[in-house]
């Protein structure tokens, strides 16, 4: 493999960042958006299941109350 000097290695990165689709400011507004609300919703499952995990180990072992 051949080395690149840095000027030609520079041209080639700004080459290849030209080829790059970038998403629109909409697409990543809603691709945000989907994050905050899967991190809602497993926040809430993992909430949920702690409670119950909580509960039963309260249950059965009769302490932590």
């Amino acid at each position: 493999m051949a080395k690149t000097n840095p000027v030609e290695f520079l041209q080639q990165v700004s080459n290849e960042a030209s080829k790059v689709t970038w998403p629109t400011r909409k697409e990543t507004l809603v691709t945000t958006a989907m994050v905050f609300v899967m991190v809602i919703l497993a926040s809430i499952f993992f909430l949920i299941a702690d409670q119950l995990i909580q509960f039963g180990v309260t249950l059965v072992l009769g302490i932590g109350r």
